[in-house]
């Protein structure tokens, strides 16, 4: 089973775009790789720009076969249309179900625990090697 998270971007009007991730959400995982490949504005909006994803960082194709390199497996290499959502708000963004949120503003990674819903408890945490 997965542990689903949505990774993010917010844009100059606070606005959000973001992508789903089916695998491997929490931040011993995903907030790791994250900070390790994908830890400035341009390297986060070129991650979202490819769509959803199955798995954050792999070299496992949809076959299980091995891949030449070690990248994001997006849904759109099966030749899946999942473009990046749009959300107006923070608020909007965080209420989708997933268990796990990361969103990338004033040049750092945050993450939020979602497992429980939203609630006041879902305080941003900056995302930690």
């Amino acid at each position: 089973m997965g542990t689903r998270s949505r990774i993010s971007i917010q844009l100059s009007d606070d606005s959000i775009l973001s992508v789903y991730c089916h695998w491997d959400g929490y931040p011993e995982f995903n907030g790791v790789k994250l900070l390790e490949h994908f830890n400035s504005y341009e390297k986060a909006s070129e991650l979202i720009d490819g769509g959803d994803i199955s798995c954050l960082w792999t070299n496992a194709g949809w076959n299980n076969e091995t891949l030449p390199v070690t990248a994001p497996l997006y849904y759109s290499s099966r030749g899946e249309d999942c473009p990046p959502r749009y959300d107006v708000s923070a608020k909007t963004y965080l209420a989708n179900g997933e268990e796990y949120a990361y969103l990338f503003a004033n040049g750092e990674w945050v993450c939020y625990n979602l497992k429980d819903g939203i609630n006041q408890a879902n305080i941003p945490v900056p995302v930690a090697a």
